[in-house]
């Protein structure tokens, strides 16, 4: 009897930590910024690397993760806000250069994913402006000879009895001031920020008129562009190339072979790209050229069939199996999938033989740090990272390998240029690092009342964490615990004492790296729809025989409670319509979704509306809660509909949104978000609700029609005979 050890997102966490040695990192002030800000360091008041108070008033945060639209240039400035009682008009925010310290909180590396920005940050960002607001009301306390215990903070301004003075004033005294190791922090009871519904978004106003500056947009003089014709498939190579018909296009400038593949300089985009039409490759595909997505499903299946490494192997589940009262077997399959983020990928380099800076959106600054510092030869410190806002990413800009980067980085090294790569849309889809394709098979008994007593489950597909820097902590005993995240931790399974749940990982020429939610954007619909398989077998109501195995789990009980009532789950709907459920775990918030869909005679399905329970923790701002819930959303009902990576003799067959479809605004259904109060830590929320909106989809279409969906996209419904 033997049960090896499982992990979930949170333990993964914790694991890291202890792996890398990442801990909370002390507020020193980088000498980067020193250095930029020495002229002027008289009038500026550093306490520690996330805040710079002006003696014009001005506060200014450095933000250490990267804003991709998720929200958290307004919420994690909310947490330094509320702690320095700020005046909040006032505020500036801007990103953080590449720094140790700015290391994520458990990572040990600069980095912005896995929704956790903001439960990692809750603490030091909440302290480095409470250590501001300590030394601001001792330099105050000492101007006017009273004791700090008299004086309060207000709205940029500290006051003592009839007197007061603006932050502005006291920024001489306050940087003379030695900084204290550790600061007390707000009672919950008077936050005027943290929690509060209508806080305006500190980057609306820039994003709305335009001075926002994202990746694309840099401009420096001389500067060329660069589109580079790309090797098509992981361990292509080039056989020949004929580079005179891109040279003979007016505006190209320069051809230069780098490791991924061609690069056709010019100057600009529109003719770097005619220059990379014309130019003429042939590759060597090798063993790639074998890849068929049939062929890949048929090898799917057959590595099920084989059996894999086990994750949990307890009891006897077959024994178990052959006595319950009620039997299943069934299988559940999603392909590969783009992350398709809106703003393609970009990168700007200007190189030296003393300095390199890089212009980019990126979610992982000192992994790209380090990968220019080891192409160009130059010291860490001589590598300057700029980050602008990201035009969306989904897992695409947090790529371990920072391929994008080490790209533009050999092209500008190669060249001796000043480059900006460009990727088009095609090369975004084409030449991506996708989410895994994976096959989720169940073999699972319920006895008599329908609880789950046996449970044999093989799950099949890539691993996104071997051969990456979290592989020491995520790859147990062979299993990436990623590739059935969720799975064998929920509530109900880790209960059934007859069960084993294997994996078998193949090891193909796809390039795969993380996609938003990685393991939980196909584990969640595996569970879920089979959730509902189990419910129907036994002739349960769906939201019931989830009261029923979620009993022991409160806040997934009371999310659920909460969307079914919102919903008004149970009644009666026009034939055609349907309502489906589905309630998990994910990232650390709980979150259900009911979607009420109809499916009209020829197979078409319209979500029309989705009710969103979620329990966060403390929601630090509900208005961003709501917006994620509502984007994710999007993004999962679009990956339930259309979404999907195939391929032929080892091409990508997708090429831009015409055959890589995304959901359109007016199929977009109406969204009602209820958060749950609650004062427990913050969880994440960026990726909380995508994995469970395809299950509540397929299981309403099953409450509408009778067809149960195993397979995604769903494209549409075949209305035949059940």
């Amino acid at each position: 009897m033997k049960q090896s050890g499982s992990i979930s997102r949170r333990q993964f966490i914790r694991s890291t930590a202890l792996t890398t040695g990442g801990l909370i990192i002390a507020f020193r002030v980088p000498a980067g910024i020193r250095k930029i800000t020495a002229l002027t360091e008289s009038n500026l008041f550093m306490p520690n690397a996330f805040l710079r108070i002006g003696a014009d008033d001005s506060v200014k945060i450095l933000l250490s993760h990267c804003e991709m639209g998720q929200g958290i240039w307004t919420s994690l400035s909310m947490l330094i806000a509320e702690e320095l009682d700020a005046d909040w008009h006032k505020l500036q925010v801007e990103h953080a250069p590449a720094d140790t310290a700015y290391y994520h909180t458990i990572y040990a590396t600069q980095r912005t994913g896995g929704s956790s920005s903001l439960y990692s940050e809750f603490e030091r960002y909440r302290k480095a402006g409470a250590t501001a607001r300590y030394l601001l009301v001792q330099a105050a306390a000492n101007r006017w000879k009273v004791n700090s215990n008299e004086c309060r903070t207000e709205n940029g301004y500290v006051i003592s009895g009839d007197k007061n003075v603006r932050y502005g004033e006291l920024v001489q005294e306050a940087s003379a001031l030695p900084v204290p190791a550790d600061v007390p922090l707000k009672d919950p009871a008077n936050w005027k920020i943290i929690g509060k519904q209508k806080i305006k978004k500190l980057d609306s106003p820039e994003k709305i008129n335009g001075k926002a500056v994202f990746g694309m947009d840099i401009q420096i003089a001389g500067m060329l562009t660069a589109i580079v014709s790309r090797v098509p498939v992981s361990g292509a190579s080039i056989t020949k190339y004929d580079e005179a018909a891109a040279m003979a296009v007016p505006g190209v400038r320069q051809l230069v072979k780098i490791p991924t593949g061609i690069a056709v300089l010019a100057d600009d985009f529109w003719a770097a790209k005619k220059g990379r039409d014309a130019l003429k490759v042939q590759w060597d595909l090798g063993e790639a050229s074998h890849i068929n997505s049939d062929s890949l499903l048929t090898e799917l299946r057959a590595r099920a069939d084989k059996g894999g490494i086990a994750a949990t192997d307890v009891g006897n589940p077959e024994e178990m199996f052959a006595k319950s009262k009620y039997k299943l077997e069934t299988e559940y399959y999603q392909p590969f999938l783009a992350q398709a983020p809106m703003e393609p990928l970009n990168c700007t380099v200007q190189l030296s033989a003393d300095k390199c800076e890089i212009w980019t959106g990126t979610q992982t600054q000192t992994d790209d740090q380090r990968a220019a510092s080891q192409i160009t030869g130059l010291p860490i410190n001589k590598v300057f990272i700029h980050t602008c806002f990201l035009g969306g990413s989904f897992g695409r800009r947090n790529i371990t390998r920072s391929d994008f980067v080490r790209e533009a980085v050999e092209i500008a090294k190669a060249t001796g240029k000043v480059v900006k790569t460009v990727w088009t849309r095609e090369d975004d889809i084409q030449g991506g690092m996708y989410r895994p394709a994976f096959l989720h098979r169940f073999k699972v008994g319920l006895d008599a009342n329908g609880m789950p007593v046996s449970w044999n489950q093989i799950s099949v597909g890539q691993s996104v964490m071997t051969g990456g820097p979290f592989e020491k902590v995520a790859v147990i005993n062979g299993v990436d615990m990623f590739s059935i995240e969720g799975m064998h931790t929920a509530p109900f399974v880790k209960n059934i004492k007859d069960q084993k749940i294997e994996l078998n990982t193949p090891t193909w020429p796809v390039l795969i790296d993380n996609w938003r939610a990685v393991g939980l954007s196909h584990t969640i619909f595996a569970m879920e729809s089979l959730i509902n398989e189990m419910a129907h077998a036994v002739k349960k109501d769906p939201v019931d025989y989830r009261r029923m195995l979620y009993k022991d789990a409160p806040r997934l009980l009371g999310v659920l409670n909460l969307a079914a009532e919102k919903s008004n789950w149970g009644t009666p709907l026009p034939k055609g319509r349907g309502k489906g459920i589905a309630a998990y775990e994910a990232v650390a918030s709980y979150v259900a979704l009911v979607a009420e869909v109809s499916v009209s005679k020829d197979g078409s399905v319209k979500v029309h509306k989705v009710t969103c329970a979620v329990d966060c923790g403390l929601a630090v701002h509900p208005d961003g809660v709501v917006a994620q819930m509502e984007g994710s959303i999007g993004y999962g009902l679009s990956t339930a509909l259309y979404s999907e990576i195939t391929f032929k003799n080892g091409y990508v067959q997708q090429k831009n949104f015409y055959n890589y479809p995304i959901l359109r605004i007016h199929e977009m259904p109406e969204v009602n978000t209820f958060i749950v109060p609650s004062n427990e830590k913050p969880g994440g929320i960026g990726e909380a609700s995508v994995g469970q909106m395809m299950p509540a989809v397929t299981n309403a279409i099953f409450a509408a029609t009778g067809k149960r969906i195993r397979n995604l996209p769903i494209k549409k419904v075949n209305t035949g005979t059940a």
